[in-house]
């Protein structure tokens, strides 16, 4: 049901977390203040808004096979379905506006530790916004993102990854108890060149349940577990000193701390390692990779690794001999983006 006016499509990048994971968890971020340090890359959630010339609102999830509709005005059901995306109309959209169809897809699905579900939803507001004229700033798209994930759903979890998927790039993002601070920072093409080649992304094959980690690590760190809070505030050292080997052009540095970071994140809670994850980390490591990490909050998703001179093939191998799929992947500097379909 096509109102005349042109289609609005938009696409916001998945990331990696490199050190600071969990110093941007509630309540950490009001407690010391939370830095993190990430990168988006070229994988990406992307949505597409057709007008209707009615009030009615369709969702459908080209990945999952789902839809979702609800008349706007109307009390929009939150039941398991499409939950998410159900959410961020409601907190975008104004009741006397026109409705709408919404397509979703994703280059990876919830539970990959890339920031899918925030990437959709950032996706999701951006299409909102740009469709209705909406004036919002990149911090504010960020905000409503998070207050889509975390409150209207309950989703647990940080503030980092609706950030990246806004914004872009490699960020060192600080958290304090009433703003966040997005830094942008000018990685020469050299070094990104360098560690797009050395390092390797690996899809273990299995999704994680983040909430129950996040929520483990949370009491831990409430309960003032000593191990707990000596990894939290070491993982703001960390990022510090990778965000520096960043800019200093020393990607080989870079890796090394990549190991350091993720010694320290499974000390945060026991949930983060699983006896496989363990194990595909060891066989890394012999086979000559120099660190590595899960990629989010822990227990599956996908693995990165910071590969040694000439240890591609042993270390794909051995990894591969355990059943992950290992993936190339480059680094993107793009945020989120939106534009109007061409006829």
């Amino acid at each position: 049901m096509d109102s005349g006016r042109p289609v609005v499509r938009a696409k916001a990048p998945l990331r990696l977390s490199f050190a600071g994971g969990g110093t941007d968890v509630p309540p950490f971020p009001a407690n010391e203040g939370g830095l993190v340090l990430s990168a988006t890359i070229d994988r990406c959630a992307f949505a597409s808004l057709s007008p209707r010339s009615d009030q009615k609102v369709t969702v459908e999830s080209l990945d999952f096979g789902r839809e979702a509709s609800f008349v706007i005005g109307d009390q929009i059901d939150f039941d398991g379905n499409l939950d998410l995306a159900k959410a961020a109309v409601r907190r975008v959209l104004d009741h006397d506006a026109g409705g709408f169809d919404i397509s979703l897809r994703s280059s990876a699905s919830p539970g990959s530790g890339l920031g899918a579900s925030s990437a959709v939803v950032v996706a999701l507001i951006g299409l909102i916004q740009t469709h209705y004229r909406i004036p919002l700033t990149s911090y504010e798209i960020a905000h409503l993102a998070y207050l889509v994930e975390r409150e209207d759903i309950g989703i647990a979890g940080g503030l980092q990854d609706q950030y990246a998927a806004t914004f872009g790039g490699f960020n060192f993002i600080e958290f304090s108890p009433d703003h966040v601070v997005v830094n942008p920072l000018r990685v020469d093409e050299a070094t990104v060149r360098e560690l797009e080649f050395n390092l390797l992304l690996v899809d273990t094959g299995r999704t994680r349940m983040s909430d129950k980690i996040i929520s483990d690590q949370t009491q831990r760190y409430t309960s003032g577990n000593a191990a707990s809070l000596s990894a939290l505030r070491r993982q703001k050292e960390l990022a510090i000193e990778m965000k520096n080997a960043l800019l200093q052009r020393k990607p080989r540095l870079f890796g090394e701390l990549l190991d350091l970071a993720w010694h320290e994140k499974r000390q945060m809670s026991p949930r983060i390692a699983t006896e496989y994850i363990d194990e595909a980390y060891a066989a890394a490591k012999n086979a000559g990779a120099i660190g590595g990490k899960v990629t989010g909050a822990g227990g599956g998703g996908y693995m990165l690794f910071y590969l040694g001179e000439g240890s591609r093939t042993g270390v794909t191998s051995a990894l591969v001999n355990l059943g992950l799929r290992v993936t190339d992947f480059g680094f993107s500097r793009q945020g989120l983006t939106t534009w109007r379909a061409l006829a």
